[in-house]
């Protein structure tokens, strides 16, 4: 059955709403019908939304922060009154089961209310200089226009993440999303525009064009800041880009996070852990895990528990609210976890699935695969599905060594006896993020991002919105 979809297509700049000269289809990756026909933008319109964002600033910029928090909670109210409109459009158009779709659209209405919140509270400081010759007064200002890319894995919630806290800092923005979601982007464009942000504030550019109008875009002078979150092979790309303007830029990138379960953790409780952590999303998420470092005395029920949970999940269109998995987002990044579990086979290991996969869709089967080596391809290589490879260890020495051994450093996940011993390796990962004894560690209310080839700076918590903020000091005889 065709599903209909209820989102706005075209561009939006300056408030309104554009149809553009060409346009591009949209399709639901579980059974490749299209659900719209989305206005492909050209260079021309990206710096007319640069344009409408500048011209947006100059007011916006000096608004009182109770206004912009206003905003902000208005938008969360919206959406999350809204949330099964938002939660179908991703499922329509990622092809993500229905509960993930749900679970990222409260998440990424949670943004909107954590910044509301964040938009009055910006602190400066005040204080003599430790000689007493000077007062040093510390203030914080808004950057400027900020142009942000967004992945087709959480499209409401990556979008949310730098919206909110860019508004709330006295920011304006331009959102270009992946080309794959960009329904859930323009319908929360609608959602800011109902929320009450002015004109040019909030502007959402759809392109299949993407190298040439972000390049256009990131050359503008009335551009002050990227903030990208992508692969780490697009983020160094991007980052050449912007040094020639030594443009700021915050990096969300690629990841390998590793699972450990320790000698002593809670069997039972782990494989509960990595269903979510591995399984969130259907695999497709920077923060899955991806390489499983079980120790010997564990991996043997550790991987029948695994094994058994696998099979026990419904494959099927995200649509449907009893599916468990759902479709990749495309054949293409359907085929490349293919291509990864054909390397592997290669190299000696045998990939069986927990059960079949759909013949028509872009689905992959829930596989666990036993008997890994660290250092072969599945463990060196970001999976993005749901295949989870299992490496036996000796010790917690050896689990944390292979852990690190890699040059990601997004998030780790620690399973132990005790949370005690859990923080004590944690102390020892090499990842800006760790959840200890549980499978899931994002929060709006918690700094997320990574370490090493992982990222630049962080999303969310006390520390997102200074991604957006410029520090300026006042030597002032007082």
């Amino acid at each position: 059955m065709t599903e209909t979809v209820s989102s706005p297509t075209g561009l939006f700049i300056a408030g309104e709403w554009r149809g553009g000269d060409a346009r591009f289809a949209v399709k639901d990756p579980s059974n490749y019908a299209v659900l719209a026909e989305v206005a492909d933008a050209t260079v021309a319109d990206g710096l007319d939304a640069v344009a409408a964002a500048s011209d947006a600033f100059a007011t916006w910029s000096v608004s009182a922060p109770r206004q912009r928090a206003e905003v902000l909670r208005k938008a969360f109210e919206i959406m999350t009154a809204e949330a099964e409109d938002c939660a179908r459009l991703i499922a329509l158009e990622n092809g993500k089961a229905w509960r993930d779709a749900m679970g990222e659209t409260i998440y990424a209405a949670e943004f909107f209310r954590w910044f509301s919140e964040e938009a009055a509270r910006i602190e400066g400081g005040f204080r003599y200089a430790p000689n007493r010759d000077k007062t040093i007064i510390t203030d914080y200002r808004p950057m400027g226009v900020a142009f942000m890319i967004t992945p087709w894995n959480f499209p409401a919630a990556m979008a949310t993440r730098k919206i909110a806290p860019a508004l709330a800092a006295g920011c304006t923005c331009i959102l270009k999303p992946a080309h794959e979601t960009p329904l859930t982007a323009l319908w929360i464009a609608d959602v800011m525009k109902r929320a009450g942000a002015p004109d040019g504030v909030v502007n959402v550019v759809t392109t299949t064009n993407t190298g040439e109008v972000s390049g256009a875009i990131l050359q503008d002078p009335r551009v002050a800041t990227l903030s990208f979150t992508g692969s780490t092979w697009i983020g160094k790309m991007l980052l050449k880009q912007t040094a020639d303007r030594v443009l700021p830029s915050s990096m969300e990138l690629g990841g390998n996070a590793p699972f450990l379960v320790l000698k002593g953790a809670d069997v039972k409780a782990a494989v509960e852990g990595a269903m979510i952590a591995k399984m969130r999303n259907g695999g497709s998420a920077c923060t899955a895990a991806n390489r499983f470092y079980v120790h010997e005395s564990l991996v043997g029920p550790f991987t029948d528990g695994l094994r058994q949970a696998f099979a026990g999940l419904k494959i099927g269109p995200g649509i449907e609210q009893s599916t468990d998995l759902g479709a990749m987002v495309s054949d293409k990044e359907r085929d490349k976890i293919l291509a990864l579990l054909e390397e592997a086979e290669g190299e000696g290991v045998s990939i069986t699935p927990a059960q079949e996969a759909p013949s028509s869709g872009a689905f992959v089967a829930p596989t666990v695969v036993s008997g890994v080596e660290h250092g072969s391809t599945l463990t060196r290589n970001e999976i993005f599905g749901p295949v989870a490879p299992i490496v036996p260890v000796s010790s917690t020495e050896e689990a944390v060594r292979m852990a690190n051994d890699t040059e990601f450093g997004l998030i780790s996940y620690v399973y132990a006896a005790d949370p005690g011993t859990g923080v004590k390796v944690a102390r020892q990962m090499e990842s800006g993020m760790v959840a200890v004894n549980r499978g899931l560690a994002s929060d709006p209310a918690a700094p997320f991002g990574g370490m090493k080839e992982s990222g630049l700076g962080r999303e969310g918590g006390f520390a997102g919105i200074h991604e957006f903020l410029e520090t300026q000091y006042f030597a002032v005889d007082l």
